[in-house]
């Protein structure tokens, strides 16, 4: 291999460390910048999905320096993805499953810890946070509802969420509005925008009005993002394991019209293609697919067609790339993950692509705390509902899976640089475009 190309843990950290300090870092931190926080030392986990991604990519030593400044100095919004996740307390969890909790009460037990114990525990809250600096991201579209569409299952993961920026806000805002994200990053600090994965339904079938009055409650309690479907069918539209793919039904044309005036951007990330199809011909305001990948470089039902992504684009909106490896086909590494970015860059315009990973970093505590769990709770259980989808017989490699871990959102960025776009262009691409499309859903509401 030559010089050129070599790039190897010991350059990364030099580079890293040689950049110059931002005003908003040294405000926020005297003592270090988010380019030295990126590569922590102490973490072997993330020095190794590091390394596994500069392996695919080759950065010459101009890229790797001029992107991670780049992205330390942008504001960087994942639009659809998860806060860093906590090991569960192995010992609280084995008592509650001793004492006959039910499959619901452990299921809701582990979402709880793994979603708030980095509140409550000093060590899973240093891990948390060093997660968080290490991928130099200003702003997480968290997903914060359970998915479905009832409103007591949606609040579930709401309450996390809100607890967590409650109680750990002077390291993790809750963002109202994109201005609030543009104020964290400038405070070299972190947010949270909320998203549900449903629309709250009653399902009462009263009136169209009384069966949308949730929307409001919970664009008040700061959702500002929902799925139509998830996967399945449901009384708005088609999702996209249904293969009779029947599209948006005459109620969600009016869920759509109640979200466009509320201020929720309208979300077709997991519906089917002719759902999706006909939401963005219904949207009045720009509507994304929040997490998603290229049908015509890898036919995934999780994919969007060109005629999807053409009719999101000229809605205004964008679709987030996520890091699904079986979504994005291929090797199903960052370099196919970049293929996808590029794909609708450049076919459909760089104001239409984001980055939506669909993952999280999970604390290296992990294992150790499941393994006090009696193995009789850890058996194979039945397919969920949601997951009745076609086999899938891709296979993801453990390095595909390494070199799109989370905390390697910078080297998203150093892979956008070394495909030749612009500084304003991957600004546009790391959050600009989130925060343009947050923004317009927000415009003149009724």
């Amino acid at each position: 291999m030559s010089d050129l190309f070599s790039i190897n843990r010991r350059d990364f950290l030099a580079a890293s460390a040689a950049l110059p300090l931002t005003a908003a870092a040294v405000q926020a931190k005297e003592d270090a910048s988010p380019l030295e926080r990126l590569n922590p030392k102490s973490n072997a986990a993330i020095q190794h999905d590091r390394q596994v991604a500069l392996d695919i990519l080759k950065p010459t030593k101009a890229q790797l320096e001029h992107g991670l400044e780049l992205h330390a100095n942008s504001v960087v919004f994942d639009c659809y993805g998860f806060a860093p996740r906590a090991a569960i307390d192995g010992d609280a969890f084995a008592a509650a499953v001793q004492s006959g909790a039910s499959d619901l009460e452990l299921q809701d037990l582990r979402e709880d810890m793994t979603m708030t114990r980095c509140v409550t525990d000093p060590v899973e809250q240093a891990e948390f946070l060093e997660a968080w600096d290490a991928s130099g991201v200003t702003c997480i579209f968290q997903n914060a509802g359970e998915e479905g569409q009832d409103p007591m299952r949606l609040m579930k993961r709401l309450a996390r969420f809100t607890y967590l920026t409650d109680l750990l806000r002077s390291e993790v805002s809750k963002a109202a509005t994109p201005d609030d994200v543009v104020t964290a990053k400038s405070q070299g600090k972190r947010c949270l925008y909320l998203t549900g994965n449903g629309v709250p339904l009653t399902q009462q079938w009263i009136s169209v009005p009384d069966e949308l009055r949730y929307l409001r409650i919970f664009f008040q309690l700061g959702i500002r993002m929902m799925h139509l479907t998830y996967q399945r069918r449901n009384m708005i539209g088609d999702g996209c394991a249904e293969t009779a793919n029947a599209g948006l039904s005459d109620f969600g044309r009016h869920v759509i019209a109640e979200m466009n005036r509320i201020g929720i951007i309208v979300d077709c990330a997991h519906s089917g293609w002719q759902t999706s199809l006909e939401a963005a011909k219904t949207s009045q305001r720009p509507m994304v697919a929040s997490h998603s990948t290229c049908a015509a470089l890898h036919h995934h039902i999780r994919s969007k067609p060109d005629e999807v992504i053409r009719a999101i684009a000229d809605t205004g909106g964008y679709i987030g790339i996520c890091c699904i490896s079986k979504f994005l086909g291929g090797k199903g590494d960052i370099a196919a993950f970049l293929d996808h970015i590029d794909y609708v860059a450049k076919k459909f315009g760089v104001d239409h692509v984001a980055i939506g990973t669909d993952i999280s970093y999970t604390s290296r505590n992990s294992a150790l705390e499941n393994s006090k769990v009696p193995r009789d709770t850890r058996r194979r259980s039945r397919e969920r509902w949601a997951s009745l989808w076609p086999a899938d017989p891709f296979v993801t490699t453990a390095a595909a899976r390494d070199s799109l871990s989370w905390t390697n959102w910078p080297l998203f960025t150093v892979g956008l640089v070394q495909r030749g776009y612009s500084d304003g262009d991957i600004r546009k691409i790391l959050g600009g475009n989130v925060l343009r499309v947050a923004a317009a859903a927000l415009a003149e509401r009724s």
